[in-house]
């Protein structure tokens, strides 16, 4: 069994246990039609460990805090999905300048007061974001949440992640390419 094999069987036993606030159950996973739907509206590929989850575990209801977004579709009354709030979010950084949405960072949970985690799915590791948008600024707003999406989930698994009671000490450090992924291209 590969190492993406032992941490998806490892998610999928926390899942299958344990209710992030506001789900009552884990929806079932993804189908591959619903994944390139997703994909074609994002306009990239997700990284392989992310689609696995939705395709395998559920679509979201899963992970710390309020769990993953849906990826496509909203469940009734509740969060919009991943592909949405990512598109909403990029739209809105087009008309507000100040806060750009970085392209190909697509949140997938929501942690309460606006604030996202975001998988970078243009780095090769998935590095998660954290959008912090409570700050005076853009430059202020984002940080490492952690290294690579497989840290991540590890973390949640073992109870490890800064959002725990008991690692109040350690905290998401800037996202230094934030203005670097988010310079508006200059034409030549």
């Amino acid at each position: 069994m590969t190492e993406n094999e032992q941490l998806l069987t490892s998610v999928a036993g926390k899942a299958r246990n344990v209710r992030p606030w506001g789900w009552t159950s884990l929806p079932e996973p993804v189908d591959a039609a619903t994944l390139a739907r997703a994909e074609a509206a994002l306009g990239f590929p997700l990284p392989q460990l992310l689609a696995d989850l939705y395709l395998r575990i559920g679509d979201g209801g899963f992970g710390p805090e309020y769990g993953l977004l849906p990826l496509l579709d909203s469940p009734p009354a509740g969060e919009p999905a991943a592909v949405t709030q990512y598109l909403t979010n990029r739209e809105s950084g087009r008309e507000d300048p100040d806060w750009p949405w970085p392209e190909g960072v697509l949140p997938i949970s929501h942690w309460g007061c606006a604030m996202y985690a975001c998988v970078d799915c243009r780095s090769p590791q998935a590095t998660v974001l954290l959008f912090e948008p409570n700050a005076d600024d853009a430059d202020q707003a984002w940080y490492v949440d952690a290294p690579s999406l497989t840290e991540w989930l590890r973390a949640w698994i073992d109870g490890t992640g800064w959002y725990e009671e008991t690692n109040k000490d350690v905290e998401p450090t800037p996202w230094a390419d934030f203005r670097i992924r988010t310079a508006t291209r200059q034409v030549s």
